[in-house]
């Protein structure tokens, strides 16, 4: 089975009114981008191609992101189950949270764009509040490349680890990079 690494953003937020902390069920998607290992290709999805997105994630045996069961999974699992979409329970696929798999590693948390500092010499250049106000502006093709352009990063972190078995974590507490290898591979 496939292997999707993937990311979402949202057109709104937990801090935004009426919606609340941790309420999933208020948010909504602008956008869904994914990789696929099997088909070697990048895709995009808006809030109206959800029935496309399900038919990808269902054909994934193991979905990879970042911060992704406390985020992006519980949103999309949302979304798939209230349009009544035919796909699996995403919990219920292998699931590989490279964030969770870092935080029990080191007991730290770091941002995408200093592990990818880190590990592949490069830093995000935007950040997830600006994407919801990309959304509003509009600003549709700038926000897929926001959103491929973290799913990009969150692979090539993920096909590195595959590789040598370890990265690079900044610490929160010292300021050095450290390496880390991990008790249970992420395979």
């Amino acid at each position: 089975m496939d292997t999707i690494v993937f990311d979402i953003e949202t057109q709104n937020f937990f801090t935004d009114p009426g919606v609340g902390r941790d309420n999933f069920g208020a948010l909504k998607i602008s956008v869904v981008c994914a990789y696929s290992y099997d088909k070697d290709k990048y895709f995009s999805f808006e809030e109206n191609e959800m029935p496309a997105a399900a038919e990808l994630f269902s054909s994934a045996g193991r979905i990879v992101g970042f911060s992704s069961n406390r985020y992006d999974i519980p949103v999309l699992n949302n979304y798939f189950q209230h349009l009544r979409l035919p796909i699996e329970n995403l919990w219920k696929k292998e699931r590989v949270d490279l964030l969770e798999e870092v935080e029990l590693a080191t007991g730290d948390r770091v941002s995408l764009s200093r592990l990818a500092e880190a590990n592949l010499g490069e830093k995000k250049e935007q950040h997830g509040a600006e994407a919801i106000q990309l959304y509003k502006e509009g600003k549709m093709d700038e926000l897929k490349k926001y959103c491929l352009n973290d799913v990009r990063l969150t692979k090539e972190i993920y096909d590195l680890y595959l590789k040598q078995h370890y990265l690079m974590v900044p610490s929160k507490k010292t300021g050095d990079t450290v390496r880390v290898e991990f008790a249970k591979p992420i395979i």
